[in-house]
């Protein structure tokens, strides 16, 4: 990030001791009181450095810092002496050191550096109180010749975001004044230059008129997109004005949009509105009034300003940037005073067939949605292409833009509960299209997306949403090859990764893998569940960019979101899919590093909560389970779903979860495990029998006991393989495997499972207790606890082993 010569001065700064430090302070206090020259200024860029240079707080001496606060104080030091100064006093703060106060300061850029510094205490003294009346002050004691306001509005509006309320009715009042002076009546001459010369002529140095930003001259009143060489005093403030515009009417509104006032205004009739508008206007303005008049027409200027091309691209982001404003101040007003609501939307439904054509000025069309979710209903306007617009096409053509990304995801999870069900029926129907923008954008995404998946997930969408979620990954290496198949060669970046790959961008436009593209591209749900398994090999090679590394690292978080979602709306039906496609996915996901693993740990864990939310779904998914636990290759390839599952399978099957099991059914697991338990314990480790991890035999001599618990039949032939067990580390095929530590573990679980099948009906009370037994009071009473169960248990096979001979 920075230079070889930054960076070796960030390092001897951070390795300055506080001995050096207070030497340092010491020549720096010398400096302020005898010269504030170059060496003066030299030293305290030095000493801003040095405090700035570190996370932590640098303590600086005491008359060092007295003498910083009184150099600030004082209107007679140089700009940049006083500069500096604030600068270091803001890194010092909060600070309970520092005395400074604004109360007598009267030079407005002196009194912005001050403030600086009193606001970054963090209102500890009441100081944003005291900014603002004594900024308050100087503006009614200001006379039209005095000094620039321009310094202070730029505090002004930080304190009115900080702390609103502080102001009173008089001073909000005033503010509105000046607000609608600098917005409305600046002038629409140039400033003069201040350059001059022996050539120069007065003539020559008169200011010209202001221009429009196509070099029209201007016909109206001066705004933000006046253009001109030189500016005014009050064309700077007019500027400014505009830049708190917005934060003004919000927080100085005594009529915010939520109120009823203002909610049964805007149910009012086009006629009715018309005759309160007339009927205002032949009053006396209230300043907030007048204000909300001067914003709408500054924004319907601003509007018309931005029809017109820009001769340079600077102006033309420049327009783009003041349309989006312009589209929130009138949502703003509109929201405060609906009597101006028909008098926008004229220009506002032609604003939507202008957006789009030149890009950038998408960001408008957020606005403009915006504008229309809050005032179609009261306005009877169908802003259903717009929202077509900002759901499909924006997507589809500027995925790539992360200011769109992070504001359109805003919008949809800020503006949920003033959806009607037609528009949540058409964000749910675009989950494909936005998951665009998480693919591309997923690490500053993930956040809005938590926040927005419980809303996109219903019966219709799950299923498809999981595959997509599994296949995010695939989509932002898809998303890569879109957007560089879309540009020349030579505009391609040195780090493309499909130039060392070249077989990459010839697939995808290869006619043969079109199909699968076009499904993992699409815009809308289509209820297909297409695999795309061919596209994994297809684009392993890109599986190592960090973009798709990146996306792949905030599936598991999605996945938690989209699982605790699916969960409180999934029938049975419902249920069964996705336990079923846990299945089968948890065997095709797209290789990327560490990805597998981690979204083996979530399908895993959700698999039990679906087993648990439904117990018969063992029985009813048999075929796939008996699938599963009979390939050696599952331990090594999904090792915690294999775990998962086997658990499920000796915790729900049984009658108790589900009258259609039968024992046929369980002896038919029964010996599916244990002939994979002797093949995993009794065969030596090689490229086809991977070594098996304890925690699975563990797992897996568990369930063989609770099947047998439930078919006794079976008990005599797990009494056999359990006492085998307690034999594991005479085994040449595990001795060599497993540490002492996890054979001392298996074998102390097979003696614990041995012993409880000593006694059949106690390890049926033990390992499959009835829904009554589940209850806390067979946890908290010491009498009926599970514990003095096994205590007994043990006491039992004890006395049993001492009676038996030799």
């Amino acid at each position: 990030m920075f230079s070889a010569g930054a960076e070796s001065l960030l390092h001897q700064a951070r390795d300055i001791r506080d001995e050096e430090l207070q030497r340092f302070c010491s020549r720096v206090s010398k400096l302020l009181q005898e010269d504030l020259g170059p060496a003066t200024v030299d030293a305290l860029q030095r000493l801003f450095l040095i405090i700035s240079a570190t996370k932590y707080t640098r303590r600086l001496e005491k008359t060092c810092v007295d003498l910083l606060q009184a150099t600030l104080s004082l209107s007679t030091y140089s700009e940049q002496i006083q500069v500096l100064c604030a600068a270091i006093l803001r890194e010092m703060s909060p600070s309970n050191t520092l005395t400074l106060s604004c109360d007598h300061t009267q030079n407005p850029h002196q009194l912005s550096l001050v403030a600086s510094v009193l606001l970054a205490q963090g209102d500890r003294r009441e100081e944003v109180r005291n900014v603002g009346q004594r900024i308050f002050t100087i503006l009614e004691s200001r006379q039209p010749e005095g000094p620039s306001l321009r310094p202070l509005l730029p505090v002004l509006s930080k304190v009115v975001g900080l702390a609103p309320g502080t102001f009173q009715e008089d001073q909000a009042s005033l503010l509105s004044k000046r607000l609608v002076d600098w917005l409305r009546y600046a002038r629409v001459q140039q400033g003069a230059s201040h350059s001059g010369g022996f050539f120069s002529t007065p003539r020559a140095r008169q200011p010209g008129p202001i221009t429009e930003v196509d070099g029209a001259v201007a016909s109206d009143f001066f705004t933000v997109l006046s253009m001109g060489q030189h500016f005014t005093e009050d064309q700077w403030l007019n500027v400014q004005a505009f830049s708190m515009l917005q934060t003004w009417l919000l927080l100085s509104s005594p009529e915010s949009a939520g109120t009823p006032d203002a909610e049964d205004r805007s149910e009012l009739e086009g006629s009715t509105l018309s005759v309160l508008s007339a009927a205002s206007a032949g009053r006396q303005l209230l300043p907030q009034e007048r204000l909300r008049k001067v914003a709408f027409e500054y924004c319907q200027r601003l509007i018309e300003q931005s029809n017109r091309r820009a001769l340079r691209k600077g102006d033309s982001d420049l327009q783009k940037a003041c349309l989006v404003e312009a589209v929130r101040v009138l949502d703003t007003v509109c929201r405060q005073d609906p009597s101006f609501l028909y008098r926008s939307l004229s220009c506002l439904k032609a604003l939507h067939g202008q957006l789009g054509t030149d890009p950038g000025s998408e960001r408008a069309l957020l606005p403009l949605a915006q504008f229309f979710l809050n005032h179609g209903a009261a306005a009877a306007v169908d802003a259903e292409a717009i929202y077509q617009h900002l759901f499909s096409r924006l997507p589809l053509e500027r995925f790539h833009s992360p200011m769109l990304a992070f504001e359109l995801a805003r919008f949809c999870r800020d503006n949920l509960a003033l959806f009607d069900p037609h528009l949540l029926g058409l964000l749910k129907l675009s989950f494909p299209n936005l998951f665009k923008f998480l693919a591309w954008n997923s690490p500053p995404l993930t956040a809005e997306f938590v926040a927005l998946l419980p809303a996109l997930v219903d019966a219709s969408t799950a299923v498809e949403m999981l595959h997509s979620l599994l296949d995010l990954p695939c989509l932002t290496a898809a998303l890569d090859l879109q957007l560089r198949s879309s540009q020349m060669p030579s505009e391609r970046p040195l780090w493309d990764t499909s130039l060392r790959t070249p077989g990459c961008l010839e697939a995808f436009r290869d006619p043969q893998f079109q199909p699968f593209f076009q499904h993992l591209l699409r815009t809308k749900a289509s209820g297909s569940t297409e695999r795309l398994i061919p596209l994994y090999q297809l684009l392993q090679p890109m599986a190592s960019c960090a973009r798709v590394a990146q996306c792949a690292q905030a599936v598991p978080t999605l996945l938690q979101a989209f699982f605790s979602a699916a969960t409180q709306v999934a029938d049975e039906a419902l249920t069964n899919q996705l336990a079923l496609l846990v299945l089968e996915r948890s065997n095709t996901l797209y290789q990327v590093p560490q990805y597998e693993a981690c979204v083996h740990r979530v399908l895993s864990s959700w698999f039990l909560v679906l087993c648990k939310q439904k117990p018969s779904l063992v029985l009813e998914l048999a075929r796939e389970l008996l699938e599963l636990v009979g390939s050696v290759s599952s331990i090594e390839n999904r090792a915690d779903m294999f775990t998962c599952v086997v658990w499920a399978i000796g915790e729900y099957l049984s009658v108790a979860c589900d009258r259609r099991c039968t024992v046929e059914l369980i002896n038919k697991f029964f010996e599916a495990l244990e002939a994979l338990l002797f093949e995993v314990t009794q065969s030596r480790p090689s490229a086809t029998m991977p070594r098996c991890p304890p925690q699975i035999i563990t797992v897996l001599m568990t369930t063989l006991t609770k099947l047998a618990s439930r078919s006794q039949d079976l008990i005599p032939r797990v009494s056999l393989f359990l006492s085998k067990m307690r034999t594991l580390g005479q085994s040449p095929a595990t001795s060599s495997v497993h540490s002492e530590e996890d054979m001392e573990a298996i074998r102390t679980r097979a003696t614990e499972l041995r012993n409880l099948l000593k006694m059949p009906s106690v390890a049926q009370f033990v390992l499959s207790p009835s829904t009554e037994v589940c209850q806390p009071r067979y946890h908290c009473d010491t009498n009926t606890a599970l514990p003095l169960a096994l205590r007994t248990v043990t006491r039992l096979v004890e006395r049993e082993a001492g009676l038996l001979p030799g």
